[in-house]
């Protein structure tokens, strides 16, 4: 079984920042891309950020600038340091991995079970 447990969701105030968090556990072979998304109420969820095994990042344009992706592969983790927060960033955030659990399996998406993030005003 893998799982993808995320942390560091909270309360902030608008121009504050948070660094989130999400360690991948179980039998794991390797993790190709990894990623955040996020949904907002009555929204559909969305891609914040993406990052590959060899360190290629994608943003979308509303958090370019604000948020930087980063993974260490060590630790299966990938983080998303959010800077400038404002208040249109609440939203649940869900943190995404292509997993290798062997040699010769293919890979699946697995998905954390989300943090909250809100920003006040």
């Amino acid at each position: 079984q893998v799982q993808l447990v995320e942390s560091g969701g909270g309360l902030v105030q608008a121009g504050g920042s948070l660094r989130l968090s999400c360690a991948a556990s179980g039998i794991i072979f390797s993790i190709n891309a990894m990623g955040w998304y996020r949904q907002a109420p009555g929204k559909q969820r969305e891609l914040v950020a993406h990052i590959t095994n060899d360190g290629s990042t994608n943003y979308a344009d509303s958090v370019k600038g604000r948020f930087t992706i980063s993974r260490d592969n060590a630790k299966n983790t990938v983080y998303l340091q959010m800077n400038s927060l404002k208040p249109e960033d609440t939203a649940v955030y869900y943190c995404n991995a292509d997993i290798r659990r062997s040699f010769l399996g293919g890979s699946n998406d697995y998905w954390g079970q989300g943090t909250q993030v809100t920003v006040s005003s």
